[in-house]
């Protein structure tokens, strides 16, 4: 195969990503308002206000432009944060493109930086930032492949004791592996969630264990991943995830979650999964959001706590999911979640485009401050592989400052 169809064929598997978020975004029904919005110290929040962090999303575009090298991180999707011991903040990212920047004019004559359009994709990446400045870009792809025919995203990670109660911390990151797939599976199907850990300081790569397994279950579009977000609380580590609905005339995604212990993460015996009715290990989990038919998620979102209250960030209901990021609230890392509260439209660079996964990244903010990204790709699969080529800023992370507030 050439070079042109592999970068070809990787591009539109890095779509699919975009598509099945967006798919979640658009079909995104109404959760019921159970509740009495008050528990222990809970109250309902939602976005008081924000604004468009315009010195983080010029950092990635600093460093995504600069031509110094020719193996940096350069555009990538997937964006996830956690902090290290010693200061420095670790970017973690699924499709990423390498190589090398142009300076503007682009081959279209527009003002535009670009990369040459046979630049393949990898599947995963990290970029190291200290006191706000990105630094450099470890050797990609973090996570090999496991099998031919699939590959690692990374999403959520967090610093934990190598086991419970260790004095040793160690790095865990949760992956996602999917398998390439026939249409309507175009961005892979999923298989499985792992958990990597790394050493610190020098983020070598250990080992990497499969803590949920769902290639038993014969329908993909049932298949949970979890890892889309962690909540740390009381000694657990909440774990986030969803399934991969496919569109019949239902909502796509439904959400679920399920905890471990602080230094558990690796150990698959460890976890304990929300049924609907109690915490179970060795279960299929219970949807704590989504029913289907009439409620349901993105297969990507993020939940973050605001003093009692768990407060969760996804695309919104319909077409406005596709610049429009919502929240929900809840008193329960479990539920029920109350909203959608009125959504906000981030920045977005020009028309042609859409925005998804919407992460929080605590470790920003303080002060009463929020720090949210969101990715933004090309809406058309057939000329996203020339469109985020002419224009490299179109495929990197923006981000926003929110500051919560009670509902009234």
């Amino acid at each position: 195969m050439s070079v042109d169809a592999r970068a070809r064929q990787r591009t539109g598997a890095g779509i699919g990503l975009l598509l099945a978020l967006v798919l979640g975004a658009v079909l995104l029904g109404v959760l019921p308002e159970d509740g009495d919005g008050s528990d222990d110290g809970c109250a309902p929040r939602v976005v008081g206000s924000w604004s468009a962090d315009d010195a983080l999303t010029g950092e990635f575009a600093r460093y995504g432009d600069d031509p110094a090298r020719a193996d940096d991180w350069t555009g990538g999707d997937g964006t996830h944060s956690v902090r290290l011991p010693d200061g420095r903040l670790l970017w973690l990212f699924s499709d990423t493109y390498l190589g090398r920047v142009y300076a503007p004019p682009n081959p279209s004559g527009e003002s535009a930086s670009w990369r040459d359009a046979s630049t393949p994709l990898v599947r995963n990446s990290a970029v190291l930032m200290r006191d706000g400045r990105l630094e450099s870009t470890l050797p990609a792809p973090l996570f090999p492949d496991p099998a031919p025919g699939q590959w690692r995203w990374p999403v959520a990670a967090r610093v934990e004791p190598r086991s419970p109660g260790a004095t040793e911390q160690v790095l865990r990151v949760l992956l996602w592996v999917r398998a390439a797939g026939q249409p309507p599976w175009i961005y892979g199907t999923p298989l499985a969630t792992e958990v990597a850990t790394l050493s610190l300081p020098g983020l070598r790569v250990e080992s990497t264990v499969r803590v949920h397994d769902e290639q038993g279950v014969p329908d993909p579009s049932r298949r949970v991943l979890f890892g889309t977000t962690l909540v740390e609380e009381d000694g657990w580590t909440y774990v986030y995830g969803g399934d991969d609905g496919r569109p019949a005339g239902r909502p796509v995604s439904s959400a679920y979650v399920a905890r471990v212990p602080e230094g558990g993460l690796g150990d698959p015996s460890a976890w304990e999964y929300w049924t609907g009715e109690e915490w179970s290990a060795g279960v299929r989990p219970g949807a704590v959001l989504g029913d289907r038919t009439r409620s349901g998620v993105g297969s990507a979102f993020s939940v973050a706590r605001d003093g009692r209250t768990y407060v969760l960030f996804t695309m919104a209901a319909g077409t406005a999911g596709l610049a429009t990021v919502t929240s929900y609230w809840s008193c329960s890392p479990t539920g029920p979640w109350h909203g959608p509260a009125k959504g906000f439209g981030p920045p977005l660079p020009g028309s042609g485009v859409a925005a998804y996964n919407p992460q929080t990244h605590p470790e920003l903010g303080g002060g009463g401050r929020l720090v949210l990204s969101y990715d933004v790709n090309w809406l058309d699969p057939a000329g996203a592989a020339v469109q985020l080529s002419g224009n490299v800023a179109l495929y990197r992370p923006r981000f926003v400052t929110l500051r919560l507030r009670n509902e009234r």
